[in-house]
This record gives structure tokens, sequence and C-alpha cells, in this order.
């Protein structure tokens, strides 16, 4: 057995349950991709070296409160990816958890060898990430950090919401379950006391929210359990031929017409769709590059096609 790999994997394990106030035995076999009985083992030898750790059977483990050792040392990886973080905080969650996010970060710079934070400093300017979409609304500085609160102290929350076939935003009280990013777009789950039945809400449509004294009216149980797990019938297939210098434009798009795979060819690439039916704007998007490319199959792609072009001929006809 390579002792400085399991050396390393029980230090690690050890910083991994000082970060939580529960650890599963799964949780820890999971993520260092061992066995549950190297686990128990890697347990016992912590134990062994002193380590006071609390095990319950059917929980999990847990150090003794109040418990700690000096900060670990990051590695030159781990520092640098402190840079990347920061960049990626600052774009895709909301302006207050982003600051709060910064000034945790900068705590943990101060533990970098000076060399690091010289590589961390060099890397910052170089990073740049860019959005084109508006993931919150920025009235609503808090939205992300406040649903943080409410769903960790189990307390309802207040929102004004509008939907997008209103105009108006409606107040509604809610018990938030959680948040998922899909889409470009933040989204929460949460029973809705106004229409008594769980719903799901987008970020940047909520244009207050307040966090209340009032507790969950009762237990919701996990995000996954409410999450819609349609079974959709994809029995049409799709195939066409790109021209080699336009399919690379095509890499970001093409994902939410049921891309599946693709073939090079000498100048062309041939790109395989699966999905339902073609109601889902492609014809309209294929049209966007229609002349450097061929439709393959099936015949009624080329037919919705058409369809389109003589209607955009007819409209636009002196």
């Amino acid at each position: 057995m390579d002792i400085k790999k399991r050396f390393d994997r029980i230090l690690s394990l050890f910083i991994h349950l000082q970060s939580k106030h529960i650890v599963t035995a799964q949780e820890l076999a999971d993520r260092f991709n061992v066995s549950l009985r190297t686990v128990y083992r890697d347990i016992r030898s912590l134990e062994q070296a002193g380590v006071p750790i609390y095990s319950e059977a059917g929980v999990g483990y847990s150090l003794v409160d109040g418990y700690k050792i000096p900060p670990t040392l990051f590695t030159r990886e781990e520092a640098l990816s402190f840079a990347a973080a920061e960049k990626i905080m600052q774009v895709y969650v909301d302006q207050e958890l982003s600051d709060h996010f910064t000034s945790a970060l900068f705590k943990m710079k101060a533990v970098l060898r000076s060399s690091q934070k010289a590589e961390v400093s060099v890397m910052e300017p170089s990073i740049l990430m860019c959005s084109d979409r508006t993931v919150f609304n920025k009235k609503v500085p808090s939205a992300l950090l406040t649903l943080f609160k409410s769903i960790s102290l189990k307390q309802q929350i207040e929102i004004k919401y509008r939907k997008s076939n209103t105009e108006k935003p409606i107040s509604r009280i809610v018990e938030p379950i959680g948040v998922f990013y899909e889409n470009n777009y933040w989204y929460f789950m949460a029973y809705c006391h106004l229409r008594q039945s769980y719903r799901q809400f987008r970020s940047d449509r909520v244009y207050s929210i307040e966090l209340l004294e009032n507790l969950f009216h009762a237990e919701h149980g996990t995000l996954d359990k409410y999450l819609p797990t349609k079974q959709i019938d994809l029995n049409l297939d799709v195939r066409i031929l790109v021209d080699k210098k336009i399919a690379p434009y095509l890499v970001w798009d093409r994902k939410y017409y049921g891309f599946i795979k693709e073939i090079e060819h000498a100048e062309q690439t041939e790109m395989h769709f699966k999905m339902k039916n073609l109601e889902n704007g492609f014809p309209r998007w294929f049209l966007m590059f229609a002349d450097k490319a061929e439709i393959i199959e099936p015949e009624e792609l080329k037919e919705k096609v058409g369809e389109l072009l003589e209607s955009v001929l007819t409209k636009h006809k002196n």
C-alpha cells in the first residue's frame, strides 16, 4: 500500500470532518473513491491518533465541539482555484452573497504562502467572466442569500413575484426547499401558501424578498423529491450536414435541440439530434445557417424549412 497516499487521504478526511457538522461514511467513500471498509479503517486510525470523533449508527460522524487544528496549507493548484472561484461567484450569484464570498476568500488567502499570494495576484486580472443574461433582479441584491437563510433556518419568506404572463408582481409567502441553476437561470422550489401547492420560481422575477420569523408549517424533504422527472419520448431522428467552418459556432446552441453526436467528414460535420417533434424551434434555428448546411433526414424537416422560407418571402415581397 502507498503509505503517503493513505496519509494524504486520512488528512483530507480529517479536514472534511471539520468542514461539516455531520458526515456520513458513504459521503466520505464517494469523495475519496474508496470502499466503506476503507473509510471505517481510516476513521479508526484518526481515533487511535487521539482525534475525538463522535459517531452514531445511521447518522454519521462528527468531531467533538471545539476540536480544531490550525489552517492547513493549500497546494499551488488549490490556491490558484481561488482566483477562478471569485470571478465565477461575481457573475453567477447575487451581489450580497458575492460580497460575503469575497470576504471569506480574503480570510483563506491570508494563510497562503507569499509565493502563492503572488501567483494568485497574477492570475486574478487574467480571468474574465462574462454573462449576457440578468440572473438576478438588481433591485434585490440579497435574494440568493435570503433563500439560503430561509432553507437553513426553516423560516418562511415573503416575496413579490412577477410571472412571465403578468405585468405586476404578486405578494406570496413561501417555504423554500432548495435552489438550482438551470439553462442560465437560478430557480428555487418552494411551498406557496397562496396557491397551497409546491411551485417553481425564477430568481430574476423576484422583485422583493424578506425573511419572516414564522417557521415552516411542515417538513418538506429534499429538493430532488420535487424536481420534475418527465419522461419524454424522443423518437424523431434528425441528421444534418454543416460546413466545417460553421460547425464550431453551433456548439453552444445545439444542446437545446437534442444534440447527440457528430461525425467528421472531409468538408462537413454531420450532426445527429434526437427529439420529440419539430415544434421545438429547430427549423427556425436551422435557417440561421441554412446556406451552409444540408438536411439528410427527415423529409418533414425539409418541408418545415421550405414553408418558413415561403412565409418569409411572401411577408417581405415588394
